[in-house]
Parts: structure tokens; C-alpha cells; sequence
């Protein structure tokens, strides 16, 4: 073993790591511990690496290891930040790392064979909500004219992509390609950006099975933009939008270079945003490191969201460091304590923005999996149709809530989380969202996929499929 320095929970002395972990169960070194550690958990793995993007939503796994939650555990945890989504994927796939801050179209991508084939599992949702939609100075102006002014004279909220549509036209008729980003294929960012849209009959295209693009029937090209490189592309006019999660939306309007026009909250009031992802074989290899894990980011969850958000300035803190996501701290804590900047100076109250406990966050629920297969078959990256027995079949292959629930009794058990703070009794998944939530005010069962996919105005249906450029069947 590696001799490793640890100051932030016994002084700074060096100290081999399982000569740590032997102390700490002996209780020699109680005194720092702060808790009692007689019920650790024998854990196969305990030196574990950990990826992320630099985003305020890796909250949880930052705050899990700042505070000591992860050593409860037994566990050494090494966290590394991610050029990108693919890479971090690739790298949880080959073992080089054992788990990672991930989409939630991740996980069920890679288990159905879209992009690379793995069956990733997730114990732990991540959080709620999180994310923006940006445009270009340029393109703000263009829609004003086209959005409801409230008698303070500032824009009526939610903005509905209606106002983009006359924008989108303007740019079709001068010959021009309206061009936004988004952080990867599989991305809530991409479906989001994509529900957004539709909502105001603008088309964001459909994949093929020969054509992956997503451009085909496109009124908006969408496209491919790694997180922290969004504003700079907008700056350049590489794009004209953007669909981002958190602190570069906030980020585009202290640069003064763009706009956040409408949030996720906004689009589906409480979606579900991050997933912890480990390989299936990881969490059967070790199955008391993976329970060690979820026991400490559920810790961490909590603390972000307790006392109505009171620990909020101390995460922005940690998050501003560069290991970390490495924005400004003002940047971080326009979204992060309760509050969301629009254009400059129009800085409303957001208090769930960022939601990472309550309303049973980090639960994982099947339902939350559904939707996105209901958005990849929607836009044809689920080529054909499919059964409403095979959306659960794969939802339940995926996401394990038996793993999360065990973790969240154990911590119940020792005093460290309340039992109303879990849905025990849940059949894994959300009542349906109701009409009124949603921005389309098309509400979502995740228990009949068909039945929505169906009753949303644009997409695939039915039977259909892309061939070439066209739709064809029903």
C-alpha cells in the first residue's frame, strides 16, 4: 500500500492507508473521528478512483470526500476530473476508474448497445434539476420582440421556444444554420435542449440507424460541445445556443456574452439530472464497497440540502477550487443558493435549482430511466419500437434501488439520516407527472412509455423509423 498524507481528519502525520482504516475500526484515533465506526462495513476494494466533468452537480462526491464521508466508510477515494463524457465512460468500462459522475442516458445507452456496449448499473441518483438554456446576445435581441413583457418590464417566465421559432426562420431564409450545443448524445442536456424546442415546433432532428448525427429534418442543428467550453464557442459564434448544466450558463452572463433563457426546472419542474454509474460486475465483484459508496453520497446529498440549503456558501467554496470545477465562487453561488441570473441583472429566485436530497433525490427511480428511453426512442436513437414491458425490463436492469435502500438502512440504523427521508415502500417508480409541471402541459407516466410517446406532437410514434431523410410507417 501506498503511504498517503492525511490532514483533514486526524493532523497532518503519514500514515499507511490500511494501518488508516485498522485505527479507525480499533477506535485508537476516536478522538478525530467524529462518529462511531463499530458497524463499518467489510469492504472488498478500499482504495478506489472516482471520475467527474467539472460541473456543480459532482457536488455530492466532492462533499463526500471534503467531509470525511467516504473515510467513514473505509474507503480512500481518489477523485480525478474528466476531459469529457466519452472519455470518462470509456475509462469506467475499462476499470480505470471505478465509478463516475455521469449522464443518466449513460448507463441505459451503453446497457441497450447505443455507442458503447456496457452494462453500467446506478445505484444513486445524483440530483435534480441543474441545467440552463443559453443563446447569443444576438439572438436575445431577436426574440424580444416576440416575448410577453410583465408590467416590470422584464420578460414573462417560463420562455417558451416559441419566441426561437421566428428567429430560427429568420436565419433559414438567409440561408444560415441556427446552430446550438449540447454535452453529448446521450445527455439530459440533448433532451432537454431537444423538449424545449418541440414544445414551440421547432424541429431538432432525428438519428438513424446509418446517420447518428441527429440533424436529420433539423430546424436547429444540435451538436456535440464539451461543458466548460461552451461559453467560448458562443463567444466565437461556432453556436448560437447552448444547453448546459451549471456554472456555464451563469458563466455567459458574467462574461456578458449570452443569455440563459429558460431552466430545466422550468421545462419539467423536479427532472432528474445525475447518475452515479459502476459496471454491473463491479457492484457483484464488490458488493459491500458499492453499499460503502451509496452509504457515503447519500451523507453527502444530505448535507447539501439540509437546514433549507444552509451549508450552500461552504459547497460553493469547495466546488470553486480548481481540483474541483474550478469557476469563480460568485459564478457557482448564482445558481447554487437559490437563485438564477437571467439577462444581467434580472436575477430571480430559483430555490430548487440545484436539489440534491429532498423529494427523494438521490432515490433511483425507474421512472426517471424510462424517460430517457422514451426520449431516445422519440429521436430515433431507439431505432424501432418497442414494448412497454421492455422500457422496465431495461429501467430495472439498470438502476437498483435494492442497493440504495439497504445503504439508506444502514444509515438509518446508525442515526446518521431520518426514516421519512426515503420512499421504502415505493414500487420504484414516480407518480406521473402531472400537465402542469411540464412546459408542453403533456403530462408523463412512466408506467405507459408507449401511451407518451404517442401524445408528444413531434417525433417518432408507434411503429416508425427513419429511412433516409424521411419517417416512414406508423
Amino acid at each position: 500500500m501506498r503511504d498517503q498524507q492525511v490532514t483533514k481528519r486526524f493532523g497532518t502525520l503519514t500514515i499507511s492507508r490500511r494501518t488508516a482504516v485498522a485505527a479507525l475500526i480499533a477506535g485508537s484515533v476516536a478522538a478525530y473521528a467524529g462518529s462511531a465506526r463499530a458497524d463499518m462495513l467489510d469492504v472488498e476494494k478500499d482504495e478506489l478512483k472516482f471520475g467527474f466533468i467539472k460541473l456543480t452537480d459532482m457536488a455530492p462526491l466532492a462533499i463526500a470526500y471534503e467531509k470525511g464521508y467516504f473515510e467513514d466508510e473505509g474507503l480512500f477515494v481518489t477523485l480525478e476530473p474528466q476531459a469529457n463524457w466519452k472519455v470518462l465512460l470509456d475509462r469506467v468500462i475499462t476499470g480505470e476508474l471505478d465509478g463516475a459522475h455521469m449522464l443518466a442516458g449513460q448507463p441505459l445507452a451503453a446497457t441497450i448497445g447505443f455507442g458503447t456496449k456496457a452494462h453500467i448499473v446506478t445505484p444513486f441518483s445524483m440530483d435534480l434539476n441543474g441545467n440552463g438554456i443559453t443563446v447569443s446576445n444576438e439572438v436575445w435581441e431577436m426574440m424580444k420582440p416576440h416575448l410577453e413583457m410583465g408590467a416590470d418590464g422584464k420578460p414573462v417566465h417560463p420562455i417558451k421556444a416559441s419566441a426561437l421559432k421566428p428567429v430560427i426562420d429568420k436565419f433559414k431564409a438567409d440561408g444560415k444554420p441556427f446552430n446550438m450545443g449540447m454535452v453529448f448524445p446521450v445527455s439530459t442536456h440533448n433532451y432537454e435542449l431537444r423538449y424545449w424546442l418541440a414544445s414551440g415546433d421547432i424541429k431538432p432532428g432525428f438519428y438513424s440507424k446509418t446517420d447518428i448525427s441527429g440533424q436529420i429534418q433539423a430546424d436547429a442543428l444540435l451538436s456535440v460541445t464539451p461543458p466548460p467550453q461552451m461559453p467560448s464557442t458562443l463567444e466565437a459564434g461556432t453556436i448560437n445556443g447552448y444547453c448546459v448544466g451549471e456554472p456555464w450558463n451563469q458563466q455567459a452572463v458574467f462574461k456578458g456574452i449570452g443569455v440563459p433563457v429558460v431552466t430545466d426546472y422550468e421545462i419539467w419542474k423536479n427532472n432528474p439530472e445525475k447518475v452515479f454509474g459502476m459496471t454491473k460486475e463491479f457492484t457483484e465483484q464488490y458488493p459491500n464497497t458499492t453499499l460503502a459508496v451509496t452509504k457515503a453520497l447519500i451523507r453527502a446529498a444530505k448535507w447539501l440540502d439540509e437546514n433549507n440549503n444552509a451549508n450552500r456558501m461552504e459547497a460553493v467554496e469547495i466546488l470553486s477550487r480548481p481540483e474541483y470545477v474550478g469557476a469563480d465562487k460568485e459564478v457557482i453561488a448564482n445558481s447554487m443558493t437559490g437563485t438564477f441570473e437571467y439577462e444581467k441583472g434580472d436575477k430571480r429566485e430559483v430555490p430548487d435549482f440545484n436539489v440534491f436530497y429532498r423529494y427523494f433525490a438521490t432515490y433511483p427511480y425507474y421512472s426517471d430511466a424510462v424517460w430517457y428511453l422514451t426520449q431516445m426512442r422519440r429521436w430515433g436513437q431507439i431505432p424501432e419500437y418497442k414494448p412497454d414491458s421492455w422500457y422496465d425490463e431495461v429501467a430495472k436492469s439498470v438502476y437498483q434501488p435494492e442497493i440504495y435502500l439497504k445503504a439508506a438502512r444502514m444509515l438509518v440504523e446508525e442515526g446518521k439520516v431520518d426514516e421519512a427521508d426515503f420512499p421504502w415502500t415505493s414500487d420504484g417508480y414516480r407518480a406521473p407527472t402531472p400537465a402542469s409541471d411540464v412546459i408542453d402541459g403533456i403530462g408523463y407516466d412512466g408506467k405507459q412509455p408507449n401511451a407518451y410517446i404517442d401524445s408528444l406532437p413531434i417525433g417518432l410514434k408507434g411503429k416508425q423509423t427513419v429511412d433516409g431523410n424521411q419517417v416512414v410507417g406508423g
